[in-house]
């Protein structure tokens, strides 16, 4: 460790290019997911632009409560399925899963089929129902 230390100190500026190389490769690909939304401004989009909410929780998940309207496609499930999502092609797509985690995965792939204007909730439905804000089941 403490030739590790040692190294660093000495050798700051490559330690320092590392990070910054990091950094913006880490940015970089969470641009390529598209953008995120708080739920307030997902909403806002969507009854502005005639947008759609996508849910990619599991069937339990969504049975248990939804954002109305929202489309339901499962995560797993999006590859076989996107042809849904044909007609909203030109408008918002706001993905929304339990806590954030399979929006971006999703969002790549909308994004590589041609999707333009897709977004992700921050927090999901947890955030969702944190927001206290209507659900249907």
């Amino acid at each position: 460790m403490a030739l590790f230390l040692e190294f660093l100190a000495q050798q700051w500026i490559l330690a320092a290019a590392l990070l910054a190389a990091v950094g913006m490769l880490i940015f970089h690909e969470s641009r390529k997911a598209g953008p995120s939304l708080s739920p307030q401004q997902a909403i806002n989009l969507v009854n502005q632009q005639g947008g759609v909410f996508v849910d990619l929780r599991d069937a339990a998940d969504f049975k248990q409560g939804h954002i109305t309207g929202a489309v339901h496609i499962p995560a797993g499930k999006l590859d076989a399925r996107v042809g849904e999502l044909e007609k909203f092609r030109a408008a918002p797509i706001v993905l929304v899963c339990k806590m954030g985690q399979h929006a971006g995965a999703a969002g790549k792939k909308l994004k590589a089929g041609g999707f333009e204007q897709v977004y992700k909730m921050a927090g999901g439905m947890t955030e969702w129902s944190n927001l206290q804000l209507p659900t249907t089941r």
